[in-house]
């Protein structure tokens, strides 16, 4: 259903049966993770002009993986994170 680097590809699929008998499938909910608490990998100082995804591609090597930075600095809105250049971001290690 997911990619494999989707931050949803490990989660468990559940079932929900509708009134007329049809089956929906669905993946349950991701609780965010402490992010303090996930082994760092790194910190990175955030510099004018820095978009999440070129930092993630920079520093992991896949732009699409702009989560794992939200997760290990508790970020629900990923644009908060790089607004103000000199913000340090830790960079957790990923987690299997």
């Amino acid at each position: 259903m997911f990619n494999q680097t989707s931050r949803y590809a490990d989660l468990a699929n559940a079932t929900f049966v509708l009134p007329d008998g049809r089956i929906v499938t669905y993946k349950r909910r991701r609780f965010l993770p402490q992010g303090t608490a996930m082994p760092l990998l790194g910190e990175v100082t955030v510099a004018q002009g820095d978009r999440l995804d070129l930092l993630t591609a920079r520093v992991l090597g896949d732009p699409e993986q702009f989560w794992r930075v939200c997760d290990a600095n508790d970020a629900m809105q990923p644009d908060e994170l790089v607004d103000e250049p000199g913000t340090i971001l830790r960079i957790a290690l990923p987690q299997g």
